[in-house]
């Protein structure tokens, strides 16, 4: 089982032919509602990719919070551990313009109402063979959680924690202890690293965590672990619609991937196929491929 401990929003989208300048008031030419934040959007990723997931978080007592919820359950993503919390849920305020590039405001709502994993929560990490972790949540829950997966509990030993660092701030060492994977993109590995190159910045990595993935969008995606393991997958060529999760998709995807045992050839070239499929629809949990579509697209390129 994977279980992510994150963030649930509901995305308020605009789509635009190029985003306003400061000051400047423009038309857009559409807006849809959608369920996403980093955390759900993962555990919808890996779900819909084939994996057994729980979701792990908060929601408000608003009209957001029922839609949020249903969107887990719709797609397969087990919610016992979701919980309504007094006040707002968590928004997201995303423009995309029509080359597919996006800028987002996120406002925690009941995300920031979280202080670390219950003790159904606990359980749910030990049992689990994976934990995805975003930085949507407090960062004080975050270390929490992290720290449950790596603990032992009878014969149960913890998940292997697979940190996504968005946004991207100073991590503590207590959590990099913690992290198996970290999978930061380009942008988030030079303020993670302050290398620039992400070469480089995938080295720099490695000196904190065993193993790291730095996606590079069009240009596809770096993997290296201590072992001396480097690869380097290209993204499959598309025409993006809206990139909008596809950092989300693909580390939902590459948790299933390494929790059925594939190498990390496999398990990134199964991730980057799903992330180049969810960039051809708008939204973001709206565009997250199932596992056939993954399957055939690696399967063509392969």
């Amino acid at each position: 089982m994977i279980s992510v401990f994150g963030s649930a929003n509901m995305d308020l989208v605009a789509y635009v032919t190029q985003a306003p300048k400061p000051g400047e008031t423009i038309t857009g030419r559409a807006f849809r509602t959608i369920p996403g934040g980093k955390g759900a959007n993962q555990a919808i990723a890996a779900a819909r990719a084939g994996g057994r997931v729980a979701f792990l978080g908060a929601v408000g007592d608003d009209a957001f919070g029922p839609g949020l919820r249903a969107a887990l359950a719709g797609a397969g993503v087990d919610t016992s551990g979701v919980r309504t919390v007094p006040g707002p849920s968590g928004v997201a305020h995303i423009v995309v313009q029509d080359d597919g590039d996006n800028s987002i405001i996120v406002v925690p709502g009941a995300n920031g109402a979280l202080t670390g994993p219950s003790a159904e929560d606990a359980e749910t990490i030990g049992r689990s063979r994976a934990l995805l972790l975003q930085l949507e949540l407090p960062m004080e829950a975050v270390v929490a959680a992290a720290r449950l997966a790596g603990a032992v509990t009878g014969a149960v030993t913890g998940a292997e924690v697979i940190l996504t660092p968005a946004p991207a701030v100073p991590l503590p060492a207590e959590l990099l202890a913690a992290v198996g994977v970290i999978v930061p993109n380009e942008h988030e590995a030079a303020v993670l690293t302050g290398r620039d190159d992400p070469r480089d910045a995938l080295e720099a990595l490695l000196e904190l965590v065993p193993e790291a993935v730095v996606t590079l969008g069009a240009r596809g995606a770096l993997y290296g672990s201590r072992d001396g393991v480097r690869l380097h997958e290209p993204a499959v060529p598309v025409r993006a619609v809206d990139t909008t999760a596809a950092g989300d998709t693909f580390a939902g995807a590459l948790a299933v991937a390494r929790t059925e045992g594939l190498g990390p050839e496999r398990a990134l070239r199964f991730a980057s196929a799903a992330a180049a499929l969810s960039v051809r629809r708008e939204g973001a949990s709206t565009s997250m491929p199932h596992r056939p579509d993954i399957d055939r697209l690696v399967r063509d390129r392969t």
